[in-house]
């Protein structure tokens, strides 16, 4: 048996739905009065528990082969956040107590944004995490459980580490912030949008590249599971182009952009938002995007497929699901 943790979340429902095609046993932990919509009617052992609760963690690892570790909160809202650290990383420390009292293999889902920021060049697994990230609490929170992860397998722990970048695709429950945007254009609402770009997988990729770095990866070692890189305006233009429905869109002018970016977090505070418009956000779509899965695809196999099949399932998805 395989335990899940963040079964519930995109990557995770996903993941759960291909380790059962497969033939595994699953246990989801969940989070007490978390939505269990996007695993409803699959057949998993579904165990109530909290990475922050060291005997859950003990209790949901009875029995287990091999965990998939991907439990987390993100943000991209601006300044210091002790929530995002604590679940991240105090989380994820529990986890590698478990693993290790246990020698349970993990697989650990880390973060692009974990990798040190590149300015020019290829960015591939020779590229340091960095603890020190100025970009935001997540992408430092995602550093230094990654670090704890791989001094865990140095130590002995059989774990490895993927490194997922944008991603995008069918099952999307929540409503991730690209997610909205794709749902948005599909159902012809009006856009507006900056110029910009990034790398996007889609994630029934990052599920297969996860189940085979379980069986293929190397202990201690890192896999980007990247897919392509795209503009805003292609998404934009793919969806309308596979919906035949046009829609009012607008490019914002990066400063004005920028500017107008220093006053969004406080709004998406006051009215209770999830962010898509913050300095972390346009900071994304302006950095080095040429991110390289090369070496996932020579020791896991990985192999990503167009980017236009993502948008075009996400958008079916969307529109046959999410009305």
């Amino acid at each position: 048996m395989w335990l899940v943790t963040g079964a519930t979340g995109h990557i995770g429902n996903v993941l759960v739905r291909k380790l059962l095609e497969r033939g595994e046993n699953v246990r989801a932990l969940i989070l007490p009065g978390e939505s269990r919509e996007s695993i409803s009617g699959l057949n998993v052992e579904a165990f109530e528990g909290d990475i922050l609760n060291m005997d859950s963690v003990f209790e949901s690892m009875r029995g287990v082969k091999g965990i998939f570790h991907l439990a987390g909160v993100i943000s991209i809202m601006p300044g210091p956040n002790p929530f995002v650290r604590k679940v991240n990383v105090e989380g994820t420390k529990n986890i590698l107590h478990v693993a290790t009292e246990k020698r349970i293999k993990l697989i650990y889902t880390s973060s692009i944004h974990a990798i040190q920021r590149v300015v020019d060049g290829v960015i591939d697994e020779s590229v340091p995490y960095d603890m020190n990230n100025p970009y935001g609490a997540y992408d430092r929170s995602k550093a230094e459980a990654t670090l704890d992860v791989l001094n865990a397998a140095h130590s002995g722990l059989e774990a490895v580490v993927a490194c997922p970048t944008g991603v995008i695709g069918p099952y999307d429950f929540r409503g991730s912030m690209m997610g909205a945007v794709i749902h948005d254009a599909a159902v012809a609402k009006p856009t507006l949008y900056v110029d910009g770009a990034y790398d996007f997988v889609d994630v029934r990729d990052v599920a297969d590249g996860l189940i085979s770095a379980a069986e293929n990866g190397k202990r201690g070692e890192s896999y980007i599971l990247s897919g392509q890189k795209i503009t805003v305006r292609y998404l934009l233009e793919t969806v309308r182009e596979i919906t035949g429905k046009h829609f009012f869109q607008m490019k914002i002018p990066f400063d004005l952009a920028k500017f107008a970016a220093m006053f969004t977090p406080m709004y998406y505070r006051f009215a209770n938002e999830t962010p898509r418009f913050t300095p972390y956000s346009l900071e994304v779509l302006q950095s080095n995007s040429n991110i390289s899965h090369a070496k996932a695809t020579r020791e896991l196999g990985y192999k990503p497929r167009p980017i236009f099949d993502s948008i075009r399932d996400a958008v079916k998805w969307f529109l046959e699901s999410r009305k």
